[in-house]
């Protein structure tokens, strides 16, 4: 009895492999041509990997970007060519299976790695679109400096104070950015007050000579001085100018011979930056002023003192 059950056995595992054999057999040239298509899609995705690699190094300044985007492309397609080959040979129910199990694990490291995957995409979407490069001067948010480094998480910022900030990528994505290199000009104002004594266009005149006679200004056509209203002890000014930027001699710099040669011309012309000056009215329109007063009040004193006598 036990013979004929073991006998059984072995004649179940002769069928199974034989039915195996006749499949296999059968399939043998489709699995054959999705091996061929694996390797030629294989192939496929390490020449383009190199060409696109090649062109993104030419385009995009930071090469961590540019080997990420080559990397997704090979795997996508690697990943198209084995998909194609396992439905070749009838397993298309894998396929959707590992469409599937890829989704729900993509959706889980996102949630995951939020921030990351978030900065990710910023580096790359900004090395795509390239807002800035290494060695312009940028501000965004509270970051004011110049680039040293673009990575795909985050960008090194040298502030102008000799300080290295490691700025998120999604900052410098999210918020205003100012790219003061790109036009390689920049705006300068300086404001200055003068007394209410002198006359704002004389002023305005004055300075505008005095500005474009210093070597680093730029489009003098455009060098101006505005009145920007009326202070407590002067009419104050604003004086706009153009220079080179970044250069020679730097912002900081040409705003100091700036002021300096204003004050210069200013006082030649002999108009007056005034001190705070304080007045004393005691009324609200035309009263008389304190050193009025004091003067009517010496003079009755005196003639009081004089009619007593």
């Amino acid at each position: 009895m036990e013979f004929l059950q073991v006998d059984k056995f072995w004649s179940l595992i002769f069928e199974k492999l034989e039915t195996w054999l006749e499949a296999g057999v059968k399939h043998l040239p489709n699995l054959v041509v999705a091996m061929l298509i694996t390797i030629m899609f294989a192939i496929m995705a390490k020449v383009a990997g190199r060409l696109v690699r090649n062109l993104l190094y030419r385009t995009i300044e930071s090469k961590q970007i540019s080997n990420l985007l080559a990397s997704i492309l090979k795997v996508c397609i690697f990943f198209t060519g084995m998909f194609i080959g396992l439905d070749f040979v009838g397993l298309s129910g894998t396929v959707t299976s590992l469409l599937a199990g890829a989704g729900i694990i993509g959706l889980a490291i996102g949630f995951a790695f939020q921030d990351m995957t978030e900065n990710m995409i910023a580096g790359i979407a900004m090395g795509v679109r390239k807002p800035f490069q290494i060695g312009d001067v940028i501000k965004a948010d509270d970051v004011f400096g110049t680039v040293k480094t673009i990575n795909l998480r985050n960008t090194l910022v040298e502030t102008f104070f000799g300080q290295l900030e490691i700025v998120p990528n999604k900052i410098l994505f999210r918020n205003i950015l100012t790219n003061f290199t790109v036009t390689g000009i920049r705006r300068i104002e300086v404001p200055v007050g003068i007394s209410y004594a002198n006359d704002p266009t004389t002023a305005q005149q004055v300075i505008v000579k005095a500005i474009n006679k210093l070597d680093f200004v730029i489009k003098h056509d455009e060098t101006d001085v505005f009145a920007e209203g009326f202070g407590d002890s002067s009419v104050n000014l604003l004086v706009w100018f153009w220079i080179d930027y970044p250069g020679e001699p730097g912002f900081m710099i040409a705003r100091h011979k700036a002021v300096v040669a204003i004050k210069k011309a200013l006082e030649e012309a002999d108009i007056l930056i005034p001190f705070p000056i304080r007045t004393l009215d005691f009324a609200a329109k035309g009263g008389e002023k304190l050193n009025t007063m004091l003067s009517e009040n010496i003079k009755s004193h005196n003639h009081n003192s004089k009619a007593s006598n």
